[in-house]
């Protein structure tokens, strides 16, 4: 059974490049099937210390994939490349 990748975007609110990718990870799912979760960092200290100067991070089967920006066409070959 083949499974959909599970696609995490760790995040901070007031954050406008979160922003950005979230809606660059929105508009992907129209495109490719996974499964999407977001988690704000500074509501678990172990989150805020592992990513506090690199949110937006973005995991794909929890392997850092993306820091900062993410543009779609880079996202959807990695996602394919799974």
């Amino acid at each position: 059974m083949v499974t959909r990748p599970r696609v995490v975007l760790y995040t901070r609110n007031g954050c406008c490049l979160c922003e950005d990718v979230k809606e660059v990870l929105v508009a992907a799912q129209s495109r490719a099937a996974f499964d999407y979760e977001e988690f704000d960092i500074d509501a678990d200290p172990e989150l805020c210390e592992l990513y506090n100067e690199d949110v937006p991070v973005v995991t794909i089967d929890g392997k850092k994939a993306f820091k900062h920006r993410v543009d779609m066409t880079d996202f959807l070959k990695r996602l394919a490349r799974r």
